[in-house]
């Protein structure tokens, strides 16, 4: 009898951060290589929130909080829905987690039972599907091709929905694509959901603020408010403030969903790390002018990196609509070889052969359920973006 649980068997190790281990460990031997599978901002955090953790420490707030959140920071976060999405909810109806990777994990654990089904666009963000499989749940995956921006339609949506589905997974911008779903498109999926009263919706709304060319970010909430009894709007402070380290990630929905969660919780990490709540309740508090200049950084170095990757022989690079990601495809490169051997049978071969042979690291397309393609995360300098473009280049130019 193994001592290890049988659930483990269900779920693998997260690509990224097994991608990003490897390019550490080679760098670490003294190879130059240039990292861009991490998803996180290169930014500091803005000094006003650095400063308000400071003082949180001073003033002694370094005891437990409530479990899922202290009173000032839930109210924060309600004004925030109600001034940038136009959703009206109670503190009661607002759970803080340690990330929002916490807050889509409680969530699932605290409301699937064997055969429930998730359905999750794909390509997906890596730990959606070993979640629900982690909660006992069943994910299936549709496919959201990129001739069609890499977005499900409502026909699909519909097609996949059985009696047995309980939550549609949706994240608009998406990692790892960047695409993301207009008022058009999400009130298209949202008419399907209406049909199905038995279908909850999980909203990863966490690259809202990263938009670009005009791009207006809805939520499925705010687009049809009849789905709001039964939809989890999750945020959080990550990546719009450069936070990804202080863990604080938030979610609203209906109260008894939102108990579970805090119960659930309570068993589990407990609160968040206060210094880092009161951190974060500056960030939403405070002054947003970072917002607007780190999105134009972001959009200067997607136009950088889409021109770089579409002057490769061999890669199709679309225009993302926000977040910090392009998923090239590399369909013409299929079965050619590297200049240092490798066959490139599948995208994975080619992220490997391409990190061996010229120190870029990217994720392959299959860890996130759509093939043959890439994610590259642009969240770095000018300067390291160039030269990865210029290496992917020649690594392109030398496959035969």
């Amino acid at each position: 009898m193994s001592f290890l649980s049988q659930t483990l068997a269900r779920v693998k190790p997260s690509p990224t951060i097994a991608i990003t281990g490897r390019a550490r460990e080679l760098a670490a031997e003294g190879r130059d290589i240039i990292s861009l599978s991490a998803g996180e901002p290169d930014f500091d955090t803005p000094a006003h929130i650095r400063e308000a953790a400071k003082a949180a420490i001073d003033a002694g707030h370094t005891r437990y909080t409530a479990v899922d959140g202290i009173p000032e920071l839930k109210r924060a976060i309600c004004d925030k829905f109600a001034r940038e999405n136009g959703l009206d909810y109670a503190p009661s109806q607002v759970t803080v987690g340690t990330g929002g990777k916490q807050i889509l994990y409680n969530a699932l654990m605290a409301t699937l039972n064997p055969g429930d089904e998730v359905i999750v666009p794909a390509p997906y963000w890596v730990s959606y599907p070993d979640m629900v499989l982690l909660a006992g749940g069943t994910p299936v995956v549709i496919e959201g091709a990129m001739q069609n921006g890499y977005r499900i339609t409502p026909e699909q949506l519909e097609a996949a929905i059985t009696p047995r589905t309980k939550w549609l997974i949706l994240n608009s911008p998406s990692n790892p694509t960047g695409a993301g779903y207009g008022e058009e498109h999400m009130r298209g999926l949202t008419e399907v959901l209406l049909r199905h009263p038995q279908v909850w919706v999980l909203s990863d709304d966490i690259y809202e603020h990263l938009v670009f060319d005009g791009f207006r970010f809805v939520t499925p909430a705010q687009v049809e408010p009849g789905l709001k009894p039964r939809t989890l709007t999750m945020n959080g402070v990550s990546k719009a403030y450069a936070m990804t380290g202080w863990r604080i990630g938030y979610g609203a929905g209906p109260e008894e969903l939102i108990r579970a969660m805090a119960k659930l919780q309570s068993q589990s990490t407990s609160n968040p790390c206060s210094i880092s709540q009161y951190a974060a309740l500056a960030a939403l508090q405070g002054p947003q002018n970072y917002i607007a200049e780190s999105r134009a950084v972001f959009q200067r170095r997607r136009d950088l990196v889409v021109a770089g990757l579409n002057a490769c022989p061999g890669i199709d690079c679309p225009v993302p609509q926000g977040a910090f990601y392009v998923y090239p495809s590399i369909a013409a490169l299929i079965g050619r070889t590297s200049a240092g051997g490798t066959v490139i049978a599948d995208d994975e071969a080619f992220a490997t052969a391409l990190l061996d042979e010229t120190g870029v690291a990217v994720v392959f397309g299959a860890a996130f359920g759509l093939s043959p393609h890439f994610r590259i995360s642009y969240a770095t300098s000018d300067a390291v973006l160039t030269d990865a473009c210029t290496r992917i280049r020649g690594f392109c130019e030398g496959l035969r």
